[in-house]
């Protein structure tokens, strides 16, 4: 047999069956309902300036986490741990709205909770870095509620709330004015007590912006009494853990995108009904106690796996979270680690390590200073102030640190004395066994999971999806397995030959199902099937009718190639990069060693190299001419940052790269490009016409950058 195909259906099988006890039993519920862009700025956090009565009664009845923390600052990276129970520097999905290519083994978590029985739902964001499988959910949509279950089967419902979102601070929909409209004077947030970090300016912008993001909270409280209130009317409050979460920090600056804790620390509540506290906790069920305060370290990879154990199900291997409830709850957690990646159309590389009280921050990018330009993010108010007074040079104390021009290559804050992470601590002698203890569990973190943040996009981009094209998940198969001659029915089991494949199956017009084990068709029936792979496209839709002929399957569009990961644990390429980062730039040796890695196979390798040459102005005539080779390599990216090395002694040569790479047919490249040319300021006036056409370019992150670049050139783009 094809080994491809037993995997397939070995997996399939694995996955569907779980715990064959807990599908008979009795399971609980669960809601989760989710919101946007807060951090614990809740009255049950401690925040006095909030309104959040019902949130704060939930936490009232349940227990509340006061150590929460996403693995990133943005909701697409968050939202694709979530659902996998995955790191998304580990498996290809760091990169704010990029498609990941998973490894064959990575499932969404809903998943497995179907194949266990439960009614899964959705309503309705997914954002996961790859599209949503159609077999990932019963329903994904505005619509999506548990009360379109089958009587008496168990759900796992998400309901998420976008009121919070940072778009709504500075322009609120229409529904979003209407709900706040209904705030009473009481419940409304004077901008004049607004308790500002220290780290922002004091003006009525900045307070109007703090303001309206409370109010967005107030709102948004209310939208949670409500389907509180429906689980009450429907009679189910007593048989469903509830979850109340936000998916990163509060969307202002220095919140969201940043790893500081105002990005990453988040609100998490769960009520667990009496009738489950013993499934919960089995051995502390009283630590579920209406009231109680849990001060453990708590990951967003961890819900996954905490889901499956609460459900009974098995976790998988693979999974990178441990469960923190549930029979398979693991050992309190020693730290909690994030990254950030590219946010929206700017590139940084920063990874973070943090225990109960110290922050460890790992910039990899040192040189790209914390004010870079994001376009979506400089809408806010806040953000245009701050802008503004800095090239006032209107800034005082904290206010200045956000547009140093460089980064520390390390930080460390002590949270407890220091918990808006002012005063970094990485050069001070007494906290040297910390720092070294946080870098050493980052760089082991990072090694583990096989992070793969030092890879530069447009060259991890052609590992995942080689010429840009997707594989096409090998169309379904079907296999009759018994036949019922008196009922003229037959049992029919599906597969695909696509390793990590999924079915999806319907009869006639009916909704999809998730294909768990042989089905019967009976008499007249016709069953439809589509085979899923997360990353890939599905495959067309294949039919079975009993009597009838059965079309072989069509031959698979999928290439025969390697996948990424595989290829990258069979090299030492993160183990060589990890290495060249490692070096002291700083150091007389550093030139020669970044000079020798110039030779390396390894594109990537060359372009770190070329990059640290640029950046630690090691860029004499002699390195140079080393480096103008490169300007005609097989790597677009390396030529990029070629270009950009050399510019300066030959602007001719690099602007010709730069504008033939604007042109080039992969996304990140040309955003590689464009980005590069934004940097050269003047340099890039002869640039100018090449910039114009790419405002036409179909990826909107490329003429964000080109706006920006052409605007500082003062050239008018309306």
């Amino acid at each position: 047999m094809n080994r491809w195909f037993s995997l397939s259906i070995a997996t399939l099988f694995v996955f569907a069956l779980g715990d064959d006890t807990a599908q008979a039993a009795e399971q609980p519920n669960i809601l989760w309902i989710s919101c946007e862009d807060i951090s614990p700025d809740l009255r049950c956090y401690g925040d006095d300036y909030a309104v959040s009565p019902h949130i704060d009664q939930l936490a009232a009845e349940g227990v509340l986490y006061s150590r929460a923390f996403s693995h990133s600052g943005v909701c697409a990276p968050t939202r694709s741990g979530i659902i996998t129970g995955m790191y998304p520097t580990s498996i290809g999905t760091p990169h704010m709205r990029c498609r990941g290519v998973p490894p064959a083994e990575v499932r969404c978590f809903s998943q497995y909770l179907r194949a266990a029985g439960y009614y899964c739902t959705n309503n309705k964001k997914t954002d996961y870095q790859f599209e949503s499988p159609l077999t990932a959910w019963d329903e994904s949509s505005k619509q999506a509620h548990w009360r379109n279950r089958e009587e008496g089967q168990p759900f796992f419902a998400i309901i998420n709330l976008t009121i919070s979102h940072e778009s709504q601070i500075r322009n609120p929909r229409p529904e979003t004015k209407k709900l706040v409209s209904r705030l009473s004077p009481a419940e409304q947030h004077d901008p004049a007590k607004a308790p500002l970090p220290s780290y922002y300016p004091d003006t009525p912008l900045v307070r109007r912006d703090w303001a309206n993001y409370h109010d967005n909270i107030t709102a948004m409280d209310k939208q949670v009494a409500e389907i509180l209130q429906q689980l009450e009317e429907d009679g189910l409050a007593e048989d469903t853990i509830v979850w109340f979460w936000g998916d990163h920090g509060r969307g202002l600056p220095r919140g969201k995108r940043w790893i500081y804790d105002s990005g990453l620390q988040v609100p998490l509540i769960i009520r667990v009904p009496e009738k489950w506290k013993q499934r919960a906790l089995p051995e502390h069920p009283e630590q579920l106690a209406a009231g109680t305060v849990n001060d453990e370290l708590v990951a967003f990879i961890d819900f996954a796996p905490t889901m499956l154990s609460l459900a009974g199900i098995d976790i998988p291997e693979h999974i990178q979270g441990q469960a923190f409830l549930g029979p398979q709850k693991a050992a309190p957690r020693k730290y909690i680690f994030a990254a950030r990646d590219r946010m929206d159309e700017r590139y940084d590389l920063i990874r973070a390590a943090r225990d109960k009280r110290f922050k460890y921050i790992r910039n990899d990018m040192p040189f790209i200073p914390y004010s870079q330009n994001i376009s979506y993010m400089n809408e806010m108010p806040t953000m245009q102030e701050m802008r503004r007074l800095d090239a006032a040079d209107k800034l005082v104390g904290p206010q200045k640190l956000y547009f140093r021009q460089v980064k520390p290559v390390e930080e460390l804050y002590d949270t407890d004395a220091d918990p808006e992470e002012l005063i970094n601590l990485a050069d001070d002698p007494k906290y040297a066994d910390k720092l070294a203890e946080l870098r050493s569990q980052t760089r082991q973190w990072r090694k583990e999971i096989g992070d793969i943040g030092l890879i530069p996009e447009p060259i991890f981009d052609e590992m995942k999806r080689p010429g840009g094209k997707y594989a096409v998940t090998a169309d379904p198969i079907f296999t009759i397995t018994n036949v019922n001659d008196a009922q003229r029915s037959y049992k029919v089991a599906i597969a695909s030959p696509t390793a990590g494949s999924s079915i999806a199956y319907r009869f006639g017009k009916g909704p999809y199902q998730l294909y768990t084990q042989p089905v019967t068709v009976k008499p007249g029936q016709k069953l439809t099937a589509v085979a899923c792979r997360i990353g890939f496209r599905d495959s067309q839709a294949n039919t079975f009718r009993p009597g009838a002929a059965t079309d072989p399957p069509a031959e698979s569009e999928t290439p025969d190639s390697v996948h990424w990961r595989d290829a990258l644990d069979k090299s030492d390429l993160l183990e060589q990069l990890a290495e060249l980062k490692a070096i002291d730039s700083a150091q007389p040796e550093s030139v020669a060693k970044y000079c020798s890695a110039l030779a390396s196979e390894q594109a990537a390798m060359r372009y770190w190299a070329i990059t640290e040459l640029y950046y630690s102005d090691a860029i004499d005539e002699g390195i140079a001419n080393k480096i103008r080779p490169y300007l005609d390599g097989p790597s677009p990216v390396v030529c990029i940052a070629a270009a950009q090395a050399i510019a300066d002694a030959d602007p001719d040569a690099a602007l010709a790269i730069l504008t033939k790479m604007l042109q080039h047919p992969q996304d990140t490249t040309r955003l590689s490009a464009a980005l590069v040319l934004d940097e050269l300021g003047e340099t890039a006036r002869p640039a100018i016409p090449a910039m114009q056409n790419a405002r036409q370019d179909k990826f909107k992150y490329v003429v964000r950058v080109c706006d920006g670049a052409l605007a500082r050139l003062g050239v008018p783009t309306d």
